[in-house]
C-alpha cells in the first residue's frame, strides 16, 4: 500500500503508448491484488466505457482509497452510477468513482440528511475545495454493487482535470498486475461504399471468421471492419482493443488509439461500430478523435485491379502485447449498379433535413447525421388503430442527437390523452417507449434513432410486489420489486406512519425498491403502516399499503 508508482511508469510495458508528459505518484485504490473486468474504451451502447473496472473479488464493503492528496469535489447518489463520489487531486487529474456501497462519515451523514430534506433519494453535493481533503491512501468510501452493476466492482474514472477529457488510467496501475494476453479477433467486416463497390456479388455489408483462408471477391470502393477484445491474465472478462492497425499491401489506411476523449465525442461510438465491428473507415460526420485515416479517403480502399489485395489488422494493447490478423480480397470487375431513391428521401449528413408524409413530420437538424442515409420508408396502418405505423427506415440508424418526430392520431379510444406515447417498434414486433407528449390531435416526441414508430396507450399501472414482509420486522429493510411493462417507472414515494421513507434502487439490475429502517426516522417497538406510491411514465399509479412491526 506503500508503494508510489513514480516516472519508472514511462517504461512499464507500454513502449510506444507512453504517455505524453510523466504519470503523478498515485497509490493504489484497494488493499487487495489489482485484477480488471473492464477496461477503458471498452465498447458499450452508445458510449465508450470512461474508465476501468476494478474486481471486489465479490466482496462488497471493500475500503476504497484515495489515490493521492487532494479534496473531495462532488457527491452522487444515483440509479444509473449508484454511489458516487468524485475527487480531485492536486496533480491535475480527478477521478470518479461509482458503484460504491457506503461513503465514510461525515459524507454519509450528510448525503442522508440531504436525501430527507428533498425527499429523494437522488441528491447532489457539490462541497468547496478545502470542505473535504483527502491524502493518499485515506480511506474515502467502501466499494459496492450500486447502480447499473452487475456485481461488485469499482469503476473509476480518471479525467484531466484542465481539459475534462478522460483518459486511460491503466498506466498508473501497471506495476500492480501482469498483463501478457494479446488482444484476439473474432471475425471481419467488408462495407461496399453505396452505389460505388461490391463485395461478394452483392452491395451489403458482408462478415467473415478470422479463419477465412479464400480470397474474398470484391470491386469499387470498399471498407473494412474486424472484431476484437482484449484479455488480461487470469480474467475471461472481454475489453476493449487500445490500437487497431490497418494496412492494405503493407500502407496503413486506418488507425485507433483508444487514450483519451471528450463526454461529448461519446455518442460517436455509434458511427464508428456496426453491429459490433469496429469500422476501419470514418464517416464524414464522424468527429471522434481517437480514429485517424487519410482525410481524402477517409479508410475507404478502392479495389480498382484485377489482383490480391492483402489486408493486415494489428491488433495492440496498453501492455504492448500484439497479435496479427490477414486476409485477402481479390479484385474481380463487376457492374456495380448505382443507389436507386426518391430524392425525398435522401438524408445528407451536412444539411438539415425534413420528411413530410400524412399524419407524419420528421425533422433532423445539420449534425444528427453520420453519413447520408437513404430511407426506406414505409408506412401501415387500419382504420381500428390508434395511428399509422410508420417505417423511417428499415434499419435503426443512430442520431447524433435527438431529432423532432411528430405522430397524428387517427382515433382516440379514451379519453385521457396523458396515456398515449410514441412507441418504437423492434423488428420482431415488439413495443419499447420513446416517450412524447399529446398536443391538439398530434403525439410529439425527439427520437434517438432511425427506424419504426406508432402510437399506443399504457393504462397499465406498475406491479408492485412485496418481498418476504414476514421478514422486515428482523432485517429492519422493506424491499418490494417494481416493474412497468411498457413505459417504464417515472417516480417513487414511500412514508411509514405519514412521514417521508427514505426508498431507493440500490441496484437497477435488480429492480428492487429498498428502505432500510432507522431509529432516527422510525420509532421502534410498536405497530407501522406503510404507503407506497409508484407511478409510470403515463400517470398510472400503484399505491401499497402494509403493516410491520419493528
Amino acid at each position: 500500500m506503500k508503494q508510489y508508482i513514480t516516472a519508472l511508469l514511462l517504461s512499464c510495458s507500454l513502449g510506444a503508448f507512453a504517455q505524453e508528459s510523466p504519470l503523478p505518484a498515485f497509490v493504489p485504490p484497494l488493499d487487495s491484488p489489482l485484477s480488471f473486468s473492464g477496461n477503458f474504451g471498452e465498447l458499450r451502447a452508445n458510449h465508450f466505457h470512461g474508465g476501468i473496472d476494478f474486481k471486489l473479488g465479490g466482496v462488497i464493503g471493500k475500503p476504497i482509497r484515495a489515490l493521492a492528496d487532494g479534496y473531495i469535489s462532488r457527491i452522487r447518489v444515483t440509479h444509473g452510477s449508484g454511489y458516487v463520489l468524485d475527487v480531485t487531486y492536486n496533480n491535475g487529474y480527478t477521478t470518479i468513482n461509482r458503484h460504491l456501497d457506503a461513503f465514510v462519515q461525515p459524507i454519509s451523514g450528510r448525503v442522508k440528511k440531504l436525501q430527507y430534506e428533498q425527499e429523494s433519494w437522488e441528491v447532489e453535493i457539490t462541497p468547496e475545495a478545502g470542505e473535504y481533503p483527502v491524502k493518499g491512501g485515506q480511506v474515502i468510501a467502501l466499494g459496492g454493487n450500486t447502480g447499473y452493476s452487475f456485481g461488485p466492482h469499482l469503476h473509476l474514472d480518471v479525467i484531466d482535470t484542465a481539459t475534462d477529457e478522460y483518459v486511460d488510467p491503466l498506466p498508473l496501475f501497471c506495476n500492480y498486475i501482469t498483463d501478457t494476453t494479446a488482444p484476439r479477433a473474432e471475425g471481419f467486416l467488408l462495407v461496399p461504399k453505396p452505389g460505388k463497390g461490391m463485395v461478394a456479388g452483392n452491395q451489403t455489408p458482408r462478415t467473415y471468421a478470422v479463419t477465412v483462408a479464400q480470397p474474398i471477391e470484391a470491386w469499387g470502393v470498399i471498407g473494412a471492419g474486424i472484431k476484437a477484445y482484449d484479455y488480461m491474465n487470469g480474467s475471461t472478462n472481454r475489453c476493449g482493443v487500445y490500437s487497431t492497425v490497418l494496412t492494405v499491401d503493407d500502407k496503413e489506411v486506418f488507425r485507433s488509439t483508444v487514450n483519451r476523449f471528450s463526454y461529448d465525442e461519446n455518442r460517436y461510438i455509434n458511427s464508428w461500430i456496426y453491429r459490433g465491428y469496429m469500422k476501419s473507415f470514418i464517416d464524414p460526420g464522424n468527429a471522434l478523435r481517437m480514429i485517424h485515416a487519410d482525410k481524402d479517403t477517409r479508410g475507404w480502399v478502392d479495389i480498382n485491379e484485377e489482383r490480391d489485395y492483402k489486408f493486415e489488422y494489428t491488433l495492440t494493447d496498453a501492455s504492448g502485447n500484439t497479435s496479427r490478423y490477414r486476409f485477402t480480397v481479390r479484385g474481380k470487375q463487376q457492374t456495380i449498379t448505382p443507389v436507386q431513391h426518391r430524392e425525398k428521401y435522401a438524408f445528407e449528413w451536412a444539411h438539415a433535413n425534413y420528411l413530410q408524409e400524412p399524419g407524419l413530420t420528421f425533422e433532423v437538424p445539420k449534425g444528427a447525421l453520420y453519413d447520408d442515409v437513404y430511407l426506406n420508408f414505409k408506412s401501415r396502418g387500419d382504420s381500428g388503430a390508434i395511428a399509422p405505423t410508420y417505417q423511417l427506415h428499415d434499419e435503426a440508424v443512430p442520431l447524433h442527437v435527438p431529432c423532432d418526430l411528430t405522430i397524428g392520431l387517427h382515433r382516440r379510444p379514451i379519453a385521457d390523452t396523458t396515456k398515449y406515447y410514441v412507441a418504437g417498434v423492434t423488428s420482431k414486433g415488439s413495443l419499447y417507449s420513446a416517450g412524447g407528449k399529446y398536443e391538439n390531435g398530434f403525439m410529439k416526441t425527439r427520437i434517438r434513432q432511425l427506424g419504426t414508430y406508432t402510437v399506443a396507450i399504457d393504462t397499465v399501472p406498475p406491479v408492485v410486489t412485496p418481498i418476504s414482509p414476514k421478514a422486515w420486522t428482523n432485517s429492519g429493510k422493506i424491499t418490494f420489486r417494481i416493474k412497468d411493462a411498457q413505459t417504464g417507472i417515472r417516480s417513487y414515494k414511500g412514508t411509514i406512519d405519514g412521514k417521508y421513507a427514505l426508498f431507493g434502487i440500490p441496484n437497477s439490475i435488480q429492480n428492487l425498491l429498498v428502505c432500510k429502517l432507522d431509529a432516527e426516522h422510525v420509532e421502534r417497538g410498536k405497530l407501522h403502516t406503510l404507503e407506497l406510491v409508484v407511478e409510470d411514465y403515463c400517470g398510472n399509479r400503484t399505491v401499497v399499503r402494509e403493516t410491520f412491526r419493528w
